[in-house]
């Protein structure tokens, strides 16, 4: 059993920087995916970038090169950092896990590929 919760969200103007953090709750395996998702009012939940239990990252080549997924295995935590926010930027921000098997790192948002996810966080990036 695991539970996500997300906190850092909030309001910033264009050009500015925030850190997204998700708190992992429970227990699961040694292998694992986490991944950061996004979405805006009436559009797809998108990849914004995920990171493998192996230390493999990808990004989503919207955000790529002003982003940074990390996880600090301590605290049991996610980390989403994003510099040079636009407002395009704007959406609610989830962070899921797949605990399954070999923890694929799924780039695309489905129902049950990811089977734990957080409530959601608010990021608005304004001029």
């Amino acid at each position: 059993q695991v539970r996500l919760v997300e906190s850092g969200g909030g309001s910033v103007q264009a050009g500015g920087s925030l850190r997204l953090s998700c708190k992992v709750l429970g227990y699961f395996g040694s292998t694992y995916c986490f991944a950061w998702f996004r979405q805006v009012r009436g559009k797809e939940r998108e990849r914004v970038a995920t990171i493998h239990s192996d230390g493999s990252t990808a990004y989503a080549d919207s955000v790529s090169g002003r982003s940074t997924i990390s996880e600090d295995n301590a605290v049991h935590t996610l980390y989403l950092e994003m510099n040079s926010l636009e407002p395009d930027d704007t959406a609610i921000y989830y962070c899921a896990a797949n605990t399954r098997g070999n923890g694929y790192c799924y780039p695309v948002y489905t129902g049950y590929q990811y089977n734990y996810w957080g409530q959601g966080t608010q990021v608005t990036v304004s001029s």
